[in-house]
Protein backbone atom coordinates (compact mmCIF):
# COMPACT_ATOMS: atom_id res chain seq x y z
CA UNK A 1 0.00 0.00 0.00
CA UNK A 2 1.36 3.44 -0.87
CA UNK A 3 1.71 6.35 1.53
CA UNK A 4 -0.10 6.17 4.86
CA UNK A 5 -1.04 2.62 5.79
CA UNK A 6 -4.51 3.75 6.84
CA UNK A 7 -7.25 3.89 4.15
CA UNK A 8 -8.09 7.44 3.19
CA UNK A 9 -11.42 8.58 4.59
CA UNK A 10 -13.98 9.51 2.00
CA UNK A 11 -15.18 13.08 2.06
CA UNK A 12 -18.60 13.47 0.51
CA UNK A 13 -18.69 16.26 -2.03
CA UNK A 14 -21.72 17.87 -3.53
CA UNK A 15 -22.30 16.66 -7.06
CA UNK A 16 -24.66 17.97 -9.68
CA UNK A 17 -26.19 15.10 -11.65
CA UNK A 18 -27.21 15.89 -15.19
CA UNK A 19 -30.96 16.15 -15.91
CA UNK A 20 -30.83 12.63 -17.40
CA UNK A 21 -29.28 11.11 -14.26
CA UNK A 22 -31.03 10.49 -10.93
CA UNK A 23 -29.43 11.37 -7.62
CA UNK A 24 -26.66 8.82 -6.96
CA UNK A 25 -25.33 7.51 -3.68
CA UNK A 26 -21.51 7.56 -3.46
CA UNK A 27 -19.91 4.11 -3.36
CA UNK A 28 -16.45 2.73 -2.65
CA UNK A 29 -14.91 1.34 -5.86
CA UNK A 30 -11.71 -0.72 -5.86
CA UNK A 31 -10.12 -0.56 -9.32
CA UNK A 32 -7.29 -2.85 -10.38
CA UNK A 33 -5.04 -1.76 -13.21
CA UNK A 34 -5.77 1.80 -12.08
CA UNK A 35 -2.47 3.48 -12.93
CA UNK A 36 -3.18 4.08 -16.62
CA UNK A 37 -5.69 3.60 -19.41
CA UNK A 38 -9.27 2.61 -18.67
CA UNK A 39 -8.66 2.05 -14.97
CA UNK A 40 -7.21 5.51 -14.36
CA UNK A 41 -9.86 7.18 -16.52
CA UNK A 42 -12.61 5.41 -14.58
CA UNK A 43 -11.01 6.33 -11.25
CA UNK A 44 -10.84 10.00 -12.20
CA UNK A 45 -14.44 10.10 -13.39
CA UNK A 46 -15.87 8.18 -10.44
CA UNK A 47 -13.95 10.33 -7.95
CA UNK A 48 -15.05 13.47 -9.76
CA UNK A 49 -18.66 12.31 -9.33
CA UNK A 50 -18.20 11.81 -5.59
CA UNK A 51 -17.26 8.13 -5.21
CA UNK A 52 -14.42 6.87 -3.03
CA UNK A 53 -11.98 5.13 -5.34
CA UNK A 54 -9.23 2.76 -4.23
CA UNK A 55 -6.43 2.25 -6.73
CA UNK A 56 -4.50 -0.97 -7.30
CA UNK A 57 -1.37 -1.05 -9.45
CA UNK A 58 1.88 -2.96 -9.77
CA UNK A 59 4.33 -0.04 -9.99
CA UNK A 60 4.94 2.31 -7.04
CA UNK A 61 5.81 5.37 -9.12
CA UNK A 62 2.87 5.02 -11.49
CA UNK A 63 0.56 4.38 -8.53
CA UNK A 64 1.72 7.59 -6.86
CA UNK A 65 1.23 9.52 -10.09
CA UNK A 66 -2.26 8.08 -10.50
CA UNK A 67 -3.29 9.09 -6.98
CA UNK A 68 -2.05 12.60 -7.74
CA UNK A 69 -4.09 12.70 -10.95
CA UNK A 70 -7.26 11.61 -9.15
CA UNK A 71 -6.62 14.24 -6.47
CA UNK A 72 -6.09 16.98 -9.05
CA UNK A 73 -9.37 16.09 -10.78
CA UNK A 74 -11.56 15.60 -7.71
CA UNK A 75 -9.95 17.02 -4.57
CA UNK A 76 -9.96 13.51 -3.07
CA UNK A 77 -6.71 11.59 -2.59
CA UNK A 78 -7.40 7.87 -2.96
CA UNK A 79 -5.72 5.01 -1.16
CA UNK A 80 -3.32 2.99 -3.27
CA UNK A 81 -2.32 -0.69 -3.03
CA UNK A 82 0.49 -2.49 -4.79
CA UNK A 83 0.01 -5.94 -6.33
CA UNK A 84 1.52 -7.83 -9.24
CA UNK A 85 -1.08 -10.16 -10.75
CA UNK A 86 1.67 -12.32 -12.21
CA UNK A 87 2.20 -13.56 -8.63
CA UNK A 88 -0.81 -15.18 -6.93
CA UNK A 89 0.69 -14.63 -3.48
CA UNK A 90 0.56 -10.91 -4.27
CA UNK A 91 -3.16 -11.26 -4.95
CA UNK A 92 -3.67 -13.07 -1.64
CA UNK A 93 -1.77 -10.33 0.19
CA UNK A 94 -3.81 -7.64 -1.58
CA UNK A 95 -7.04 -9.34 -0.52
CA UNK A 96 -5.85 -9.42 3.10
CA UNK A 97 -4.95 -5.73 3.01
CA UNK A 98 -8.28 -4.75 1.48
CA UNK A 99 -10.15 -6.85 4.04
CA UNK A 100 -8.20 -5.20 6.83
CA UNK A 101 -8.91 -1.74 5.47
CA UNK A 102 -12.55 -1.96 4.43
CA UNK A 103 -15.54 -3.74 5.87
CA UNK A 104 -17.56 -3.09 2.71
CA UNK A 105 -16.69 -2.50 -0.96
CA UNK A 106 -19.44 -1.31 -3.25
CA UNK A 107 -17.75 -2.29 -6.52
CA UNK A 108 -14.72 -4.40 -7.33
CA UNK A 109 -13.61 -3.38 -10.82
CA UNK A 110 -11.41 -6.17 -12.15
CA UNK A 111 -9.73 -4.09 -14.80
CA UNK A 112 -6.04 -5.05 -14.72
CA UNK A 113 -4.95 -6.69 -17.94
CA UNK A 114 -1.95 -7.54 -20.06
CA UNK A 115 -0.93 -9.33 -23.22
CA UNK A 116 2.49 -10.95 -23.32
CA UNK A 117 4.29 -10.66 -26.67
CA UNK A 118 6.00 -14.00 -26.06
CA UNK A 119 5.21 -17.19 -24.14
CA UNK A 120 5.85 -16.64 -20.43
CA UNK A 121 5.18 -18.95 -17.50
CA UNK A 122 4.62 -17.25 -14.14
CA UNK A 123 6.13 -18.28 -10.81
CA UNK A 124 2.83 -20.09 -10.24
CA UNK A 125 3.40 -22.25 -13.33
CA UNK A 126 0.65 -20.66 -15.44
CA UNK A 127 0.70 -18.82 -18.78
CA UNK A 128 1.09 -15.12 -17.94
CA UNK A 129 -1.84 -13.64 -19.88
CA UNK A 130 -4.31 -16.18 -18.50
CA UNK A 131 -3.09 -15.65 -14.95
CA UNK A 132 -3.01 -11.84 -15.00
CA UNK A 133 -6.28 -11.39 -16.88
CA UNK A 134 -8.40 -14.22 -15.48
CA UNK A 135 -7.00 -16.24 -12.58
CA UNK A 136 -5.75 -13.30 -10.51
CA UNK A 137 -9.09 -11.42 -10.62
CA UNK A 138 -10.93 -14.71 -10.13
CA UNK A 139 -8.95 -15.31 -6.94
CA UNK A 140 -9.33 -11.72 -5.72
CA UNK A 141 -13.10 -11.85 -6.30
CA UNK A 142 -13.42 -15.11 -4.39
CA UNK A 143 -11.36 -13.82 -1.44
CA UNK A 144 -13.37 -10.59 -1.22
CA UNK A 145 -16.74 -12.06 -2.05
CA UNK A 146 -18.33 -11.43 1.35
CA UNK A 147 -17.22 -7.76 1.34
CA UNK A 148 -18.28 -6.79 -2.20
CA UNK A 149 -21.71 -5.81 -3.53
CA UNK A 150 -20.85 -5.85 -7.24
CA UNK A 151 -18.05 -7.14 -9.47
CA UNK A 152 -17.42 -5.51 -12.85
CA UNK A 153 -14.82 -7.21 -15.03
CA UNK A 154 -13.19 -5.64 -18.08
CA UNK A 155 -13.50 -8.22 -20.83
CA UNK A 156 -13.12 -7.66 -24.58
CA UNK A 157 -14.68 -8.39 -27.94
CA UNK A 158 -11.41 -10.24 -28.55
CA UNK A 159 -13.01 -13.14 -26.63
CA UNK A 160 -14.23 -14.37 -30.01
CA UNK A 161 -10.64 -15.30 -30.86
CA UNK A 162 -10.34 -17.41 -27.73
CA UNK A 163 -9.59 -21.14 -27.69
CA UNK A 164 -10.25 -21.91 -24.04
CA UNK A 165 -9.44 -25.40 -22.75
CA UNK A 166 -10.35 -25.75 -19.06
CA UNK A 167 -8.31 -28.95 -18.89
CA UNK A 168 -5.17 -26.93 -19.68
CA UNK A 169 -5.35 -23.23 -18.83
CA UNK A 170 -1.83 -22.77 -20.20
CA UNK A 171 -2.58 -24.42 -23.54
CA UNK A 172 -1.83 -21.22 -25.47
CA UNK A 173 1.86 -21.63 -24.56
CA UNK A 174 2.00 -24.16 -27.39
CA UNK A 175 2.33 -22.35 -30.74
CA UNK A 176 1.97 -19.10 -28.81
CA UNK A 177 0.12 -16.20 -30.45
CA UNK A 178 -0.33 -13.07 -28.28
CA UNK A 179 -3.78 -12.07 -29.47
CA UNK A 180 -5.10 -15.61 -29.25
CA UNK A 181 -3.82 -15.86 -25.66
CA UNK A 182 -5.44 -12.51 -24.88
CA UNK A 183 -8.73 -13.53 -26.47
CA UNK A 184 -8.72 -16.78 -24.52
CA UNK A 185 -8.27 -14.94 -21.23
CA UNK A 186 -11.09 -12.55 -22.08
CA UNK A 187 -13.36 -15.46 -22.98
CA UNK A 188 -12.62 -16.73 -19.48
CA UNK A 189 -13.63 -13.34 -18.01
CA UNK A 190 -17.09 -13.49 -19.58
CA UNK A 191 -17.66 -17.14 -18.68
CA UNK A 192 -16.61 -16.53 -15.07
CA UNK A 193 -18.94 -13.57 -14.61
CA UNK A 194 -21.84 -15.64 -15.92
CA UNK A 195 -20.92 -18.62 -13.73
CA UNK A 196 -20.54 -16.40 -10.65
CA UNK A 197 -24.10 -15.23 -11.19
CA UNK A 198 -25.26 -18.85 -11.27
CA UNK A 199 -23.30 -19.86 -8.16
CA UNK A 200 -23.48 -16.76 -5.97
CA UNK A 201 -26.60 -14.93 -4.85
CA UNK A 202 -24.26 -12.03 -4.19
CA UNK A 203 -22.22 -10.15 -5.20
CA UNK A 204 -23.69 -9.31 -8.58
CA UNK A 205 -21.18 -10.02 -11.35
CA UNK A 206 -20.99 -8.64 -14.89
CA UNK A 207 -18.42 -8.22 -17.63
CA UNK A 208 -18.14 -5.63 -20.35
CA UNK A 209 -16.34 -4.76 -23.58
CA UNK A 210 -14.78 -1.26 -23.48
CA UNK A 211 -14.22 -1.07 -27.22
CA UNK A 212 -10.85 -0.81 -28.94
CA UNK A 213 -9.01 1.50 -26.57
CA UNK A 214 -5.62 3.12 -27.02
CA UNK A 215 -3.81 2.20 -23.79
CA UNK A 216 -0.30 1.27 -22.68
CA UNK A 217 -1.09 -2.31 -21.66
CA UNK A 218 0.40 -3.76 -24.85
CA UNK A 219 3.55 -1.62 -24.81
CA UNK A 220 5.78 -4.65 -24.33
CA UNK A 221 4.86 -5.70 -27.87
CA UNK A 222 6.27 -3.13 -30.28
CA UNK A 223 4.09 -4.35 -33.14
CA UNK A 224 0.82 -4.15 -31.15
CA UNK A 225 1.76 -0.82 -29.58
CA UNK A 226 2.65 0.61 -33.01
CA UNK A 227 -0.69 -0.47 -34.44
CA UNK A 228 -2.66 0.86 -31.46
CA UNK A 229 -1.05 4.29 -31.67
CA UNK A 230 -1.92 4.72 -35.34
CA UNK A 231 -5.33 3.08 -35.68
CA UNK A 232 -7.84 5.88 -36.33
CA UNK A 233 -10.75 3.93 -34.84
CA UNK A 234 -9.18 3.47 -31.40
CA UNK A 235 -11.05 4.99 -28.46
CA UNK A 236 -9.63 7.17 -25.73
CA UNK A 237 -9.36 5.60 -22.26
CA UNK A 238 -12.10 7.96 -21.04
CA UNK A 239 -14.46 6.67 -23.74
CA UNK A 240 -13.52 3.08 -22.94
CA UNK A 241 -14.26 3.66 -19.25
CA UNK A 242 -17.80 4.94 -19.82
CA UNK A 243 -19.46 1.53 -19.53
CA UNK A 244 -17.49 0.66 -16.39
CA UNK A 245 -18.59 3.92 -14.74
CA UNK A 246 -22.18 3.28 -15.82
CA UNK A 247 -22.19 -0.31 -14.53
CA UNK A 248 -20.79 0.83 -11.18
CA UNK A 249 -24.02 2.70 -10.48
CA UNK A 250 -26.67 0.96 -12.56
CA UNK A 251 -29.60 0.03 -10.30
CA UNK A 252 -29.51 -3.67 -9.37
CA UNK A 253 -33.02 -4.10 -10.78
CA UNK A 254 -31.77 -2.85 -14.15
CA UNK A 255 -28.66 -5.05 -14.14
CA UNK A 256 -28.61 -8.52 -15.67
CA UNK A 257 -26.55 -10.59 -13.25
CA UNK A 258 -23.89 -12.43 -15.23
CA UNK A 259 -24.50 -10.25 -18.26
CA UNK A 260 -22.02 -9.05 -20.86
CA UNK A 261 -22.26 -5.38 -21.78
CA UNK A 262 -20.88 -3.02 -24.41
CA UNK A 263 -21.58 0.67 -24.92
CA UNK A 264 -23.94 0.62 -21.93
CA UNK A 265 -26.12 -2.09 -23.47
CA UNK A 266 -26.57 -5.78 -22.72
CA UNK A 267 -24.99 -7.83 -25.52
CA UNK A 268 -24.74 -11.46 -26.53
CA UNK A 269 -21.15 -12.73 -26.41
CA UNK A 270 -19.75 -15.26 -28.85
CA UNK A 271 -21.08 -18.83 -28.61
CA UNK A 272 -18.13 -20.24 -26.63
CA UNK A 273 -18.36 -17.39 -24.10
CA UNK A 274 -22.04 -18.20 -23.55
CA UNK A 275 -21.66 -21.96 -22.96
CA UNK A 276 -22.74 -22.82 -19.38
CA UNK A 277 -21.03 -26.23 -19.48
CA UNK A 278 -17.74 -24.63 -20.49
CA UNK A 279 -18.23 -22.01 -17.75
CA UNK A 280 -18.74 -24.69 -15.09
CA UNK A 281 -15.62 -26.57 -16.21
CA UNK A 282 -13.62 -23.34 -16.23
CA UNK A 283 -14.80 -22.50 -12.70
CA UNK A 284 -13.64 -25.85 -11.35
CA UNK A 285 -10.30 -25.58 -13.16
CA UNK A 286 -9.80 -22.01 -11.94
CA UNK A 287 -10.49 -22.95 -8.31
CA UNK A 288 -7.94 -25.72 -8.61
CA UNK A 289 -5.36 -23.47 -10.30
CA UNK A 290 -5.49 -20.80 -7.57
CA UNK A 291 -5.66 -23.22 -4.67
CA UNK A 292 -9.31 -22.80 -3.71
CA UNK A 293 -10.15 -26.44 -4.43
Amino acid sequence: MSGDDRPTEHVTRATSPSPAEPEREPVRVVITGATSGIGLAAAVELARRGDEVVLVGRDQLRLAAATDQVYDASGFRPAGFLANFAVLDDVRRLAEELRAGYDRIGVLANNAGTVSPRPVTTVDGIELTMQANHLAPFLLSALLRDRVARIVTTASGAHRWGVLDPDDLSATLRDYQPLRAYGTSKQANILSAAEAARRWSEPLAVSYHPGMVRTRFANESRLIAFAMKRAWFMRTPAKGAETLVWLAHLAPSALTNGGYYADRELRQPGPHAADPDLAARLWWASERAVGLR
